[in-house]
C-alpha cells in the first residue's frame, strides 16, 4: 500500500524502480535533470524508525540510483536530501549536480545552486507528458 508521500510524488505513475522496502520515483519539478525521489514503502515518520533491511536495501537502491543517473544525465556530484518537513513519510530528494546546465528532450536544465547548496525553488516544471517520458527512459537504466 502507498503511504501519502509516495502518491504526493505522483506514484504509480512516476515509478522508476521498486524494492522490497523502496521505491525510486520521478520527481516531477526537477530542480535539475534527472531529480528523483528514494521513498520508503513504510509509513515511517522517522528515519529510527527504518527496519535494518530496509537500512541494508537503500544501499543497492542508492547504487541502481547513481548508475542510472550517471548514464541519464551525467552529473557531477549528487546530493540526497533529507528534509520530509511537508511530506512526513521518509524520503530523499535525490538531486543530481552539474557545472554546465544538460539538455533533455528540448528543455534545458540549469543547476541553479552549482557549486553550492541545490536550489529547490528553482525548478523546471515539465508537465505530465514529459514526466512520464523520462520516467520511461529512466526505467530502462534502471
Amino acid at each position: 500500500m502507498a503511504n501519502a508521500t509516495m502518491l504526493k510524488f505522483g506514484y504509480p505513475d512516476t515509478l522508476v524502480r521498486e524494492f522490497e522496502h523502496w521505491v525510486v520515483l520521478v520527481r516531477p519539478a526537477q530542480v535539475t535533470l534527472g531529480s528523483l525521489v528514494l521513498a520508503s514503502k513504510s509509513n515511517a515518520t522517522a528515519y529510527s524508525d527504518l527496519s535494518a533491511e530496509a537500512l541494508v536495501e537503500q544501499a543497492e537502491a542508492v547504487q541502481s540510483i547513481e548508475t542510472a543517473l550517471r548514464e541519464f544525465c551525467n552529473y557531477d556530484r549528487i546530493n540526497y536530501l533529507m528534509l520530509m518537513m511537508v511530506d512526513p513519510h521518509v524520503h530523499f530528494h535525490v538531486i543530481p549536480r552539474y557545472s554546465e546546465p544538460r539538455q533533455w528532450n528540448g528543455i534545458e536544465f540549469p543547476d541553479a545552486g552549482w557549486p553550492g547548496p541545490p536550489q529547490l525553488k528553482i525548478a523546471t516544471e515539465i508537465g505530465s507528458d514529459a514526466v512520464s517520458t523520462m520516467t520511461h527512459q529512466l526505467k530502462r537504466l534502471f
